[in-house]
């Protein structure tokens, strides 16, 4: 724990003297690449190709050939309560290296650039989701104390703006917190967080077609539960924007 802090310290550090370090990968800018949204080329070009056939539906990997009309073999059997689901990548790679970066404070600015590079990368289809408001998936007070900040707020923020729509930042919190064991499968994970979230009851989503944010999508357990939750509030639409997916 204490060499994770030096070393997050360290790079703060070096950030600040050397401004043009990327957030992935540390690599200086020495005139060879392009830096883009505080990453080097290399980096931009990882996290922002998404080289497989994806199911609209829940955002899993699918094959070239794969009816997805109803959904994919991974989505078909279960019943979420968001509409469709995009993803910037798999969660592989660079862009799986840099989701782990962002799990600590000193993250926050390379979560912001990933919000960012999505924004980019996925304008068309968010701009023909008709988003009306963005809303992070929220941590629990406990994890979001220790860990100083909540990583899909820096990406759904992003999102927002490029979107030129309201941030709801605060209209969904978790009262329940995270379990620190794996589950064991799909239906587990689903009666772990049941309940896990509560709207607050000024909360704008009357009608809405609500962006909700988070980093990773597993299974859409989490997703699935803040979206239920979304749309007994009265949100319209709940459409689901993940940085990666498993």
């Amino acid at each position: 724990m204490w060499s994770r802090a030096v070393t997050d310290l360290c790079r703060g550090v070096a950030r600040l003297i050397f401004p043009n370090v990327c957030l992935i990968c540390d690599r200086p800018d020495e005139g060879l690449a392009a830096f883009r949204h505080g990453v080097c080329s290399t980096c931009h070009e990882s996290v922002a190709t998404d080289p497989a056939s994806v199911c609209p539906h829940c955002a899993a990997t699918v094959g070239p050939h794969t009816d997805t009309k109803s959904g994919c073999p991974a989505c078909r059997p279960r019943k979420f309560a968001f509409d469709q689901a995009i993803r910037l990548g798999p969660y592989a790679g660079q862009l799986k290296d840099a989701i782990l970066r962002t799990k600590s404070a000193p993250g926050e600015a390379l979560a912001e650039m990933l919000g960012r590079i999505q924004a980019e990368r996925k304008a068309d289809v968010l701009q023909a989701a008709g988003v009306q408001a963005v809303v992070p998936v929220p941590l629990h007070w406990r994890r979001r104390w220790a860990r100083g900040y909540n990583q899909a707020e820096a990406v759904a923020r992003e999102l927002a703006t490029s979107l030129g729509v309201a941030l709801g930042a605060g209209w969904l919190r978790r009262v329940k917190p995270a379990s620190q064991h794996a589950q064991p499968s799909a239906s587990a994970r689903e009666a772990n967080i049941r309940g896990a979230f509560r709207c607050r009851p000024r909360a704008s989503l009357t009608g809405r077609t609500v962006l909700l944010v988070d980093d990773v999508m597993t299974t859409g357990s989490t997703v699935g539960e803040a979206a239920r939750m979304l749309r007994q509030a009265g949100a319209g639409r709940v459409v689901v924007a993940v940085l990666a997916r498993a």
